[in-house]
């Protein structure tokens, strides 16, 4: 089902369900600011907006502290699966999405998914649809694959997560041993758990593509994919008691 024109049935019910959002940012003077701008541009808006900095030593925290709602937190642990886990342990609204600090939200994202996720209160999280954005004047990375330029792809990534916080206790946090992909591990393990979730097909984020895109340009990120779905299949071998893959 679609919800594309960010109306929201059960208003009440909708402003009971407050929404905090996680981002994580080291060095993003560059982009942050428009990322942020971005949270804003729904009619519901965010109850928090927890930015987590990596240490950064540029204008970073001075951007993200000229728009409302923004706490800054000074991240104590190293990685972006810790990252992630300090913002979501510091977290007080009922559902918790993520944006990193270069993408976009299409206007009306958080209309769409709150919307959505009220009317049906059985789904512990959403994801939409991403169209992938080169930045201007950036090559295409090494790596990348040109053709996801041209259409929209389905978005199992942080960018588009909107969860209710008690996943959080079903699945569990990030797995701080992934450097990147922390992502592709985490979708994997609420999938093996069963958990009840919908692909909405709205275009909910602009992935923009540039060469420090940390999924990009990680050397070992197609062993920390394999090693992802490796674990997956570990999983439902145990949940059958290893004769053969979970149905």
């Amino acid at each position: 089902m679609s919800i594309s024109d960010g109306t929201v049935a059960g208003t009440d019910e909708r402003n009971r369900l407050s929404v905090s959002v996680v981002m994580i940012v080291k060095n993003g003077e560059r982009l942050i600011g428009e990322a942020l701008d971005s949270i804003f541009q729904s009619k519901i808006k965010p109850a928090e907006v927890l930015v987590v900095d990596g240490g950064s030593d540029d204008r970073t925290t001075e951007i993200a502290r000229s728009f409302p709602l923004v706490r800054i937190i000074a991240q104590t642990s190293s990685g972006i699966a810790a990252a992630y886990n300090e913002g979501i342990d510091l977290t007080r609204g009922e559902l918790v999405a993520f944006l990193s600090h270069d993408d976009l939200w299409t206007p009306g994202k958080l209309d769409i998914q709150v919307a959505f996720m009220v009317e049906n209160p059985d789904l512990l999280y959403t994801v939409g649809m991403v169209q992938h954005v080169l930045v201007p004047g950036t090559v295409i990375p090494p790596g990348f694959r040109e053709e996801m330029l041209a259409r929209p792809q389905p978005g199992l990534i942080m960018e588009t997560l909107v969860a209710r916080r008690s996943i959080f206790d079903v699945v569990g946090r990030f797995d701080p041993s992934f450097p990147v992909s922390e992502d592709t591990d985490w979708f994997a393990r609420a999938t093996d758990a069963g958990v009840r979730m919908a692909i909405l097909p709205d275009v909910l984020l602009l992935k923009r593509v540039h060469n420090a895109n940390a999924s990009l340009t990680e050397p070992k990120i197609n062993k920390l994919l394999l090693r992802a779905l490796r674990n997956s299949i570990a999983r439902k071998k145990a949940a059958t008691g290893g004769n053969g893959d979970a149905e």
